[in-house]
């Protein structure tokens, strides 16, 4: 029987004590990290060995300043022994790099002995097209049960302790249940989902609708404006989503029009400050060294267009994102050009 979308078992009980690994030690990793290290073993890796030894020493990450971490989790540098703490049955290892290092960062799995993998970037690749899932089975094939873990969640407030829904996505229901035991308590509400891709596809579409929220905001369009690309932007990400085999309520939940509100319209957003910054007129490299951060929305907008094209998907918001981002297009342009769209069924 198939598990719906969004929906978390009351039989799963609270979660034992874990051996985690995260592999990735970004503000998003690091926030995953810490929110854990209360409850499980928790080793938080990264490859760079200065910076590790920094943050040990410091008690603090750069990527997320004024955040203590916890003194009882484990940093380290040494991949192989932050892989084995993660090698067992109920332990969970937890991928926190952005879509462009996961093909890589498998390639250093392959033969470890590890059991669960999860992971936390929203994207498609570019390239290839591949969403994360597809990218895990080319690389891992059946060496590992894996899931996507998505949602609202914000780094900053994740690490504040702020409440926070998200869902695990897996065609495993053994390890949608040990993520939820594990993860699930505190601050932290965690559903479980069998829909894989169209939890993916939520995750990933929504970065590139919130650089055209950005951008339509910079140039003071208003509030009926954002409205309007929130909503007809939902329905992008609900056609491409279906066409790839996603399941239609799936947008409707934590990681559709929850994760697109946020994106949207939070300031703490990446990829709605990237629109932001294209509506004031600096140039994309620009925007991509000042934020200091990965911003998953640019490179997704290229490799979405793409695939929109092929699978004649219709996305005209994504299309006019990928115009400003990697055609020349200017902004005021972008909005004109929706405007200027004909008018058709809203069911469209």
């Amino acid at each position: 029987m198939q598990v719906s979308p969004d929906i978390i078992p009351d039989t799963i009980a609270a979660g034992q004590r874990r051996k985690i690994t995260v592999l990735g030690a970004g503000a998003w990793g690091t926030a995953v990290a810490m929110a854990l290290a209360a409850r499980h073993d928790v080793l938080l890796w990264g490859r760079n060995g200065s910076a590790m030894a920094a943050m040990a020493a410091s008690g603090e990450n750069s990527y997320l300043p004024g955040f203590a971490l916890p003194p009882q989790m484990l940093i380290s540098a040494d991949f192989d022994a932050a892989v084995a703490h993660a090698g067992g049955e109920q332990a969970l290892l937890i991928a926190a790099c952005p879509v462009a290092g996961l093909r890589p960062l498998l390639q250093q799995l392959k033969h470890k002995n590890i059991a669960n993998l999860v992971w936390l970037c929203k994207g498609f690749e570019d390239g290839s097209g591949m969403l994360p899932h597809q990218i895990v089975q080319q690389e891992l094939g059946g060496q590992v049960a894996g899931g996507a873990l998505s949602g609202p969640s914000f780094a900053q407030e994740v690490a504040r302790g702020l409440p926070c829904a998200l869902t695990i996505a897996s065609n495993n229901a053994e390890l949608r249940s040990k993520v939820v035991s594990a993860l699930h308590g505190g601050t932290i509400r965690v559903y479980a989902s069998v829909d894989l891709v169209g939890v993916e596809v939520g995750g990933a579409v929504k970065n590139i609708l919130a650089i055209a929220t950005g951008v339509a905001d910079g140039l003071g369009l208003g509030l009926n404006a954002r409205a309007a690309l929130i909503t007809r932007g939902l329905a992008e990400i609900t056609r491409l989503g279906t066409a790839l085999g996603g399941q239609t309520e799936t947008f409707m939940g934590l990681t559709g029009i929850g994760d697109l509100l946020l994106t949207c319209t939070g300031d703490l957003s990446r990829n709605r400050r990237v629109g932001l910054a294209l509506a004031q007129g600096k140039q994309l490299a620009t925007i991509v060294a000042e934020l200091g951060h990965v911003a998953e929305g640019v490179p997704c907008a290229r490799a979405v267009r793409a695939l929109a094209r092929t699978m004649q998907v219709d996305m005209p918001i994504t299309n006019a994102v990928a115009g400003v981002l990697f055609d020349g297009d200017l902004p005021q342009d972008m909005v004109q050009r929706l405007l200027a769209r004909d008018p058709r069924d809203e069911a469209q």
